[in-house]
C-alpha cells in the first residue's frame, strides 16, 4: 500500500485510518522510524514495561517465597 501522507508546520503527520487498522495501531499505539539507504522506514512498535529490582527487592521475593513453600514436602 503506497499513501501520500502531508506534514504540517510542526512536523507532525497522520497515517491513514486504513494503514492504522491494517498495522493494529489504535489509539496510543507506537511507530518506530528508521532512516535507511532508501529513506524512512516507518514500522509497528511496542513498548513493554521493566521493573529493576534492588538487591533488597530480590531478597524479600527470596523470603517470601521460602515462607510460602515452607509447608510443602518437596520428592528427591
Amino acid at each position: 500500500m503506497t499513501k501520500v501522507i502531508n506534514i504540517n508546520e510542526r512536523g507532525t503527520l497522520t497515517l491513514p485510518k486504513e494503514l492504522r487498522q491494517r498495522l493494529g495501531l489504535n489509539g496510543g499505539g507506537q511507530v518506530v522510524a528508521e532512516e535507511t539507504s532508501d529513506g524512512i522506514l516507518i514500522r509497528a512498535g511496542a513498548t513493554f514495561p521493566v521493573e529493576l529490582y534492588s538487591d533488597q527487592r530480590v531478597a524479600e521475593f527470596a523470603r517470601n517465597n521460602d515462607q510460602a513453600l515452607a509447608g510443602f514436602r518437596f520428592k528427591k
